[in-house]
This record gives structure tokens, C-alpha cells and sequence, in this order.
């Protein structure tokens, strides 16, 4: 069982999945820090100095808190300054997605735009052929 579970850990497809979650979640955290450190204080500026990731509506009547860390210790906030947080970041991620896959579909199409090349014959093919022409002289 040690075997079988080893050989698949190892096949191509398996190791590319591991390969690909671990860059994607390198690129998550790139993308959450131009979304927190540079996409929303822009849009804070633009809209006043507003800080999205402290907005939230209280669920409780003793939350008095001033910033959401402080209100989620005094009881259930509904955290929508996060939430919009976390959309912009997705959607930045879709685009993102959305824009390499589609030049890698580009350069996909101009590849198979490409007549291919005949594949080459096997030796054992190549044999036969001169087999062939030997016979067709005799």
C-alpha cells in the first residue's frame, strides 16, 4: 500500500497540483497586500479617509467599540467592511486569472496554427521499408 500511495504521490499530474496550490497561495497573499496596503487606502482617500476593514453594524446592543477587533471581542458584529475587503481581492484574482489564461490560450492558438511535422517513422518501421525497397529491386 506504501508502494501504490508513493507512485501516485509521484506522478506528474500530482506533483504539478502541489506545485500549482503552492504558488496560488503565494499569489493569494501578494494579491491580499496590494488589496489591504494599496487598492483600500486609495479608495479610503478617495472616499475620505475611510477605513473599509473597521466598518461593521453591531448585532448586540453592548457593542461600543470603536474598530471591529475590538467590537468582535464585545459580542457579534456583522464585519461588511471586511467582507468588501475580501470581494475586491477576489475579483482582482478573477481578473488576474482571466487575463493569463487567456494568453496562454493565445499562444496555445498559435501553436496549433502551426502545421505539425510529420512524426518520425520508428526504426522498426524504417526497416521495413528498406525491406520493402530491397524486395521491390529484385
Amino acid at each position: 500500500m506504501l508502494k501504490e500511495f508513493r507512485d501516485f504521490a509521484m506522478k506528474g499530474n500530482v506533483v504539478d497540483l502541489a506545485v500549482a496550490v503552492i504558488i496560488g497561495a503565494a499569489f493569494g497573499a501578494i494579491v491580499t497586500s496590494l488589496v489591504g496596503d494599496i487598492i483600500m487606502p486609495i479608495i479610503g482617500a478617495i472616499t475620505g479617509g475611510l477605513d473599509f476593514s473597521n466598518y461593521y453594524i453591531p448585532l448586540s446592543a453592548k457593542v461600543t467599540a470603536s474598530n471591529l477587533a475590538d467590537a468582535k471581542k464585545q459580542g457579534a458584529v456583522l464585519a461588511y467592511g471586511n467582507f468588501l475587503t475580501l470581494t475586491i481581492n477576489f475579483l482582482i484574482v478573477a481578473v488576474v486569472l482571466f487575463l493569463v489564461i487567456r494568453v496562454m490560450s493565445q499562444f496555445k492558438r498559435k501553436e496549433e496554427a502551426k502545421p505539425a511535422e510529420p512524426p518520425k517513422p520508428s526504426a522498426e518501421v524504417v526497416l521495413l521499408t528498406e525491406i520493402r525497397d530491397l524486395l521491390k529491386k529484385s
